[in-house]
């Protein structure tokens, strides 16, 4: 499956410190139940953010404040 070809549903989320564009690639309509869907999504949310923590593009994107 060609990621880069498919029309992806997309979220804007914003808060005072952070804006961030996802574009969702998993189907999530096999989930019935619209509480259990929106667990499961918060659920990848999370483990996402925690990947990302313990990569390296972590690091180096914080290194954009050593310059201020």
């Amino acid at each position: 499956m060609d990621v880069d070809k498919l029309l992806l549903p997309e979220i804007n989320l914003e808060t005072d410190d952070i804006i961030m564009n996802i574009a969702v690639k998993k189907d999530y309509s096999k989930i019935e139940d619209l509480n259990e869907r929106k667990k499961e999504f918060i659920n990848d949310l999370k483990a996402f953010i925690e990947e990302f923590d313990q990569t390296e593009e972590s690091l180096e994107f914080m290194k954009y404040y050593d310059n201020f």
